[in-house]
């Protein structure tokens, strides 16, 4: 092998596993223990630290740098990191520009049996309902507040722009996420003592943070399912409180499409049973009647009630 190639094999070693006797590098490399040496203090100088451990075999621990030096990634990480590169553009994280700079560069350096499965790889993401882009700059801040277990103090925009003068909302920041097109910050208000959403377009951290905490366990355990089931108007179990079916007067085909998560049945050329869940008997009543169409209420007897209700509603209009 060249020198070239052989530091990077070195490389490509070094980041498999964190210590290895310089021994067993001198075997796979097929040079003696003062090349590996050689090489070693070749990759210092390019950056990276690279310390010598202590032992009877004597060898190398690659470790973080105190700056970024050159990368080696195989085939499937270059595949992951390029595939989220072009999903960033939807994240609403304000780093367009910057993945698609990035995407740039890793493309002009790849190997072309690389180059060809990611070209086969096009595809667009479609950004959800973002109104505002997230500053990077924030986003680290409440990501470090996570990461350090420390109260964030932050002031929130609301809805309505107002002059009132309000304190900084405490919280003991758990998670982010990304719901329906925006970044949600999961958090345990400590003046409301209870679990709050936050968006995180709405949030200017303040400095300094406050004292550590020791992080609650969201209700169920799971970060994901909580988040859905709060989107649904359940407290902690990720399905619609209320759940109901009708027939409608319109063939399967046409249903399926708009039904969401809800189970389309074929009952024939022209009818068809659904059943959606939702987060009140009205609001599931108003679901039913997006489909313009006859229908009958198969049950429970409160969405029949719902219709009611809602007909003399809309009747008042």
């Amino acid at each position: 092998m060249t020198t070239t190639a052989r530091l990077l094999r070195l490389l490509s070693l070094l980041q498999t596993r964190r210590d290895w006797p310089g021994t067993v590098l001198a075997d796979r490399l097929e040079i003696t223990p003062r090349t590996v040496r050689r090489d070693v203090d070749r990759l210092r100088g390019l950056g990276y630290s690279i310390r010598a451990t202590m032992g009877p075999d004597g060898g190398y621990r690659l470790d973080a740098s105190d700056e970024l030096p050159p990368l080696l990634f195989d085939d499937d990480q270059v595949v992951a990191i390029t595939v989220a590169l072009q999903a960033a553009t939807a994240t609403g994280a304000g780093i367009e520009e910057a993945a698609v700079r990035a995407l740039t560069t890793m493309r002009q350096v790849m190997p072309s049996r690389l180059r060809n499965r990611l070209d086969s790889l096009q595809f667009t993401a479609m950004p959800g309902e973002i109104m505002e882009l997230v500053a990077p700059d924030v986003l680290i801040a409440v990501s470090t507040a996570i990461r350090a277990r420390e109260v964030l103090r932050f002031d929130y925009a609301g809805v309505v722009p107002t002059t009132e003068l309000r304190p900084p909302r405490r919280v003991e920041p758990l998670h982010l996420v990304v719901s329906r097109g925006r970044w949600l910050l999961v958090a345990w208000d400590l003046d409301r003592d209870d679990w709050r959403f936050f968006r995180v377009d709405r949030i200017t951290p303040r400095t300094p943070t406050g004292p550590r905490f020791s992080p609650r366990q969201v209700p169920g355990g799971d970060v994901r399912e909580f988040v859905a089931a709060r989107a649904k108007g359940s407290q902690s179990v990720n399905a619609w409180p209320v759940r109901g079916t009708v027939i409608l007067h319109l063939p399967a085909s046409a249903v399926i499409p708009f039904a969401g998560d809800g189970t389309v049945e074929d009952l024939g050329p022209d009818r068809c049973s659904l059943e959606l869940g939702s987060w009140s008997w009205g609001g599931l009543a108003a679901s039913f009647g997006r489909f313009e169409a006859d229908m009958e209420v198969v049950g429970p007897p409160k969405l029949a009630a719902a219709f009611g209700e809602l007909a003399a509603r809309y009747g008042r209009v």
